[in-house]
């Protein structure tokens, strides 16, 4: 049985308008979504949203931080046993496309924020997340070395970051043809342009 979001405790309401928020930006642009919009697609009054979250900026971030959660652990997961690095980070690779085509409002709202001019708890985490994400592949570029399947002369740094910008570039090529499920047929010869590269002339 289903239950209406204002008969739910604090902690899941709160969680119901994060996934909410995250399903109205698949929907339409993400700066058009005001709390009236998030509380008439909840079935709420913006009085009920407002005991959970003090502004607008709080739900926001809270987004920002279930993005993070579920992209990074996503990505944990699809590596988890892997013992070749190269393809621990075709399996991270693959997951970060899987979650986009899952969660289509997920990179408006990335983009949005990181545009923004001001500097908001939101666009903080949103920072945090990438950085985060890049640790994380540069260990995995440093493990390829060790394990000579990354040429020792690639620029760690640069190569996690030509990761990410990768991925950005699938969702954003995905996002002009307006067809996001694209992105499943082009990553896979995406990834194997970068494979290439980092490893170098063998």
């Amino acid at each position: 049985m289903n239950i209406h979001p204002k008969h739910l405790p604090a902690d899941e309401r709160r969680a119901v308008t994060v996934e909410a928020v995250v399903a109205l930006a698949g929907l339409q642009n993400p700066s058009e979504i005001t709390t009236a919009v998030i509380a008439r697609h909840m079935n709420l009054t913006q009085g009920a949203l407002f005991r959970h979250f003090p502004n607008k900026d709080a739900i926001w971030q809270a987004v920002m931080e279930w993005v993070a959660d579920h992209l990074l652990g996503r990505i944990d997961r699809a590596a988890e046993g892997i013992e070749s690095p190269l393809s621990a980070m075709q399996a991270m690779f693959m997951s970060h496309v899987e979650f986009v085509v899952e969660h289509p409002g997920v990179p408006r709202m990335m983009f949005g924020e990181l545009q923004r001019a001001d500097f908001t708890p939101a666009k903080r985490m949103a920072q945090t997340l990438i950085q985060r994400y890049g640790e994380r592949l540069a260990l995995c570029i440093e493990q390829g070395k060790a394990a000579g399947e990354i040429d020792h002369e690639v620029d760690t740094r640069a190569a996690a970051t030509l990761f990410i910008g990768t991925v950005q570039g699938l969702v954003m090529q995905s996002m002009l043809s307006g067809d996001i499920k694209r992105m499943h047929a082009d990553a896979p010869g995406v990834f194997a342009i970068y494979q290439r590269g980092v490893r170098g002339l063998k």
